[in-house]
């Protein structure tokens, strides 16, 4: 399984190419159908870090775990 990392860079690429629309409808499902798993993919990987960071946190007993907020979700949207 590909890295999160990875799996960002080829999302990016993706999305690039589609953009471009210069692709036909069966590459644009091919890599749409792609983007999807990759997507799925790292959404996972972010739910099981989010997991561990609460868990950490609760071991503390200090601290209280929060709501992860993605940095889309903080307004650091790209235009």
């Amino acid at each position: 399984m590909p890295k999160f990392e990875e799996c960002l860079e080829r999302l990016e690429k993706i999305v690039e190419e589609l953009e471009k629309g210069d692709v036909s409808l069966d590459r644009a499902l091919e890599l749409f159908d792609e983007g999807m798993k990759l997507s799925g993919s790292c959404r996972k990987e972010l739910e099981e870090a989010e997991g561990k960071v609460e868990v950490l946190l609760k071991r503390n007993g200090k601290l209280q775990p929060e709501a992860f907020e993605s940095a889309t979700q903080s307004g650091d949207e790209r235009g």
